[in-house]
């Protein structure tokens, strides 16, 4: 169908081609950047931006702009057929760089986990983690948090599917302490990991739910046992991984 330019509005149309510029290349752009990857000139991005920052869907810090998730309320029709990891990564950026910590979003994949998005501020283990990275579900946060979403039964079938070896000398390993933990995360809502993974790191993590309840991933934060005590990393973070897991439950669907 042929729509007559009389019926177009072209500041919609020039908005569109702005926020068309920002990828997962390129998140963070200068005006000169937009203007050049919309096809417009300077004043015309830079007009079309700050509305975008006046009206919530974009940030500026002087220099650069970033989308916000905000953006993803024009896109709902979508976001049934978007996959999870570009559903979650730009609130899991936006997320640590306001605590200044790395963060994770995990699946459960039998007895591992599997990282499918990462934002990382400093590098705390002496493994690289990223997408893809997987790790034991029975001594990490993340995993404590998936295997305790499921019923009891399946819990204890995964853990038992494979040896668990500690992988420091604070590591659970015994199926009845584990199991233990795994009803405390149920009943808190969270898991929090104190050296068991690597000496010097601990982690919270909180499930994802989606829209209908169902836990579909995991998010966490780590840090430095000198950078905050097992109380003040719940004090400090476990309630901003509390709030983007409320404001993702709505965009999350089960096999995203």
């Amino acid at each position: 169908m042929k729509i007559a330019d009389r019926d177009m509005m072209g500041g919609l149309s020039k908005g569109l081609r702005v926020i068309e510029t920002f990828s997962a290349a390129r998140p963070r752009q200068t005006i000169a950047e937009v203007a050049e990857g919309a096809g417009l000139d300077r004043a015309t991005a830079r007009r079309c931006l700050l509305t975008l920052a006046h009206q919530g869907y974009a940030t500026w810090d002087g220099k650069f702009f970033t989308l916000t998730p905000r953006v993803l309320r024009l896109g709902t029709g979508a976001l049934a057929a978007m996959p999870l990891p570009q559903i979650v990564q730009p609130m899991l950026d936006r997320l640590s760089e306001g605590i200044g910590e790395s963060s994770s979003v995990a699946i459960l994949d039998g007895p591992e986990i599997v990282y499918i998005a990462r934002a990382a501020q400093t590098k705390i283990m002496s493994v690289g983690l990223m997408p893809g990275s997987r790790l034991p579900a029975f001594c990490s946060s993340l995993g404590r948090v998936l295997l305790a979403a499921l019923p009891p039964d399946e819990a204890r079938a995964l853990l038992e599917s494979q040896p668990r070896l500690p992988l420091t000398e604070k590591t659970l390993t015994g199926l009845a302490e584990i199991e233990a933990e795994l009803a405390r995360v149920r009943l808190q809502g969270f898991a929090l990991i104190d050296q068991e993974i690597e000496m010097g790191l601990r982690s919270v993590a909180v499930p994802l739910q989606d829209s209908y309840g169902r836990v579909v991933a995991a998010l966490n934060t780590g840090v430095s046992v000198s950078r905050a005590s097992a109380d003040a990393l719940c004090d400090e973070f476990l309630p901003r991984l509390r709030a983007l897991a409320l404001e993702l439950r709505p965009l999350l669907r089960r096999g995203s």
